[in-house]
C-alpha cells in the first residue's frame, strides 16, 4: 500500500496516526510518499491528500476507512 501525504497537512497527520494504529493490529507493508517530492505527483493529487492506494486503486481519501482497509489487508 502507498500513503500519499503532504508535509504540514493536518488531515495527513491524523490519517497517518490512524493508519499506524491499524498497522499494529494488522500487519501490512506501507510506503510513504510526499506528493510534493515529484511534480507529477503534486499535479496528480493536488489538494487530494491524504490518499491511501493499493496499486492503482484508491482505498481511502481524506479520512481512513478501517473497513475498506481491512478488506484489502485480508
Amino acid at each position: 500500500m502507498t500513503f500519499y501525504y503532504r508535509e504540514g497537512c493536518h488531515l495527513c497527520e491524523a490519517f497517518e496516526e490512524e493508519l499506524q494504529i491499524q498497522q499494529k493490529q494488522r500487519y501490512f507493508e506501507l510506503e510513504r510518499v510526499d506528493v510534493d517530492s515529484l511534480p507529477e505527483l503534486a499535479e496528480r493529487y493536488g489538494l487530494r491528500v491524504p490518499v491511501l492506494t493499493y496499486g492503482d486503486e484508491v482505498i481511502c481519501e481524506s479520512f481512513l476507512d478501517p473497513e475498506r482497509l481491512h478488506a484489502y489487508v485480508q
